[in-house]
């Protein structure tokens, strides 16, 4: 997103273009404030210091047309901001799996941020925009976890997010994962209905739970490979909450492999004798249908999944 607002020591007022209409407001604030931390931007939005139309909103907000944002003084200490090295900007290129006028889609790889923030000063989309400065609308259509692989969606052209984002909001577009998980996966459990519930803890980090009090989620399962003491398995999202496989599977004593924050330390050891080092979860498949555009993404499994499947194989 190209920057519209200059930070200033003054109040800042501005109207909103056509171009971001639907834009959440904390999305759109993140974007514009580089360096600031967004612990700093959900405060001032929860004190009332960012207004609309005059009047206080929440961070779900979604910007309209010709809104007038009111910004307060921005005092906080703007980081410095890192550019993504040569290697880097190398590595996404080759992970490149579709590319149109509309559209890209990257095999994100494990270990790497969709986004800076949290401690880290870029991440795939900073890369991206760097690859692409021509492309002033370059945006996350969606997110994956830090340690999650394959298929990640940016969108070139905001009326491209905007028909993504409602597909999502739909539960229209079909993404499906690969998982490895612990112990013998019922071929009757095909799939888990339970609400999650997520709480940020004073760090900052993300814990999600299921709690009747949650907002629904629904994963489709289907067993692909059976091992010894581990299955693979295929999971279809239906809604899109946060770190939802993860939470679903140790929901129903099957956590993930490799998972450190939900997963099974022990079965965790096991595994990484057999050269697993990351979460297994893998983003494998997607499908977009929209009336005027039509796609179907496969992202193949990395190397070093590959290589644990060909051990539990073998073993």
């Amino acid at each position: 997103m190209a920057t519209l607002i200059a930070q200033s020591n003054q109040v800042v007022l501005f109207t909103v273009p056509a171009d971001y209409e639907g834009q959440r407001i904390d999305n759109f604030l993140f974007a514009q404030l580089k360096g600031v931390p967004k612990s700093y931007v959900y405060r001032i939005l929860r004190k009332g210091e960012v207004r609309i139309n005059k009047g206080r909103i929440k961070p779900t907000y979604r910007l309209q047309a010709g809104d007038i944002l009111r910004l307060p003084p921005i005092r906080q200490a703007v980081r410095t901001s890192e550019k993504p090295h040569d290697k880097f900007l190398q590595s996404l290129k080759e992970a490149i799996l579709h590319e149109d006028k509309q559209l890209l889609v990257i095999n994100k790889p494990s270990g790497v941020a969709v986004h800076g923030g949290s401690g880290v000063s870029y991440g795939i989309i900073e890369g991206i925009r760097a690859i692409y400065p021509e492309e002033k609308q370059l945006e996350l259509v969606h997110r994956l976890d830090r340690d999650t692989s394959g298929c990640l969606l940016i969108a070139k052209k905001r009326s491209m997010l905007h028909q993504l984002h409602d597909l999502l909001r739909e539960t229209g577009m079909n993404k499906r994962y690969l998982a490895l998980v612990k112990g013998n996966w019922s071929k009757r459990l095909t799939k888990v209905d339970a609400p999650l519930r997520k709480n940020v803890m004073q760090s900052g980090e993300r814990i999600v739970r299921v709690d009747v009090s949650g907002k629904d989620a629904l994963t489709q399962f289907q067993v692909v490979e059976r091992f010894d003491m581990a299955t693979l398995v295929e999971a279809h999202l239906i809604t899109g909450r946060t770190h939802q496989i993860r939470v679903h599977c140790t929901h129903k004593d099957h956590p993930i492999a490799g998972d450190t924050k939900y997963g099974d330390e022990d079965f965790n050891k096991h595994l990484k004798t057999h050269g697993l080092h990351r979460l297994f979860l893998h983003a494998s498949e997607l499908d977009i249908e929209l009336p005027d555009y039509q796609l179907h993404i496969e992202a193949p499994l990395p190397p070093q999944l590959t290589t644990v499947l060909e051990a539990l194989r073998s073993h």
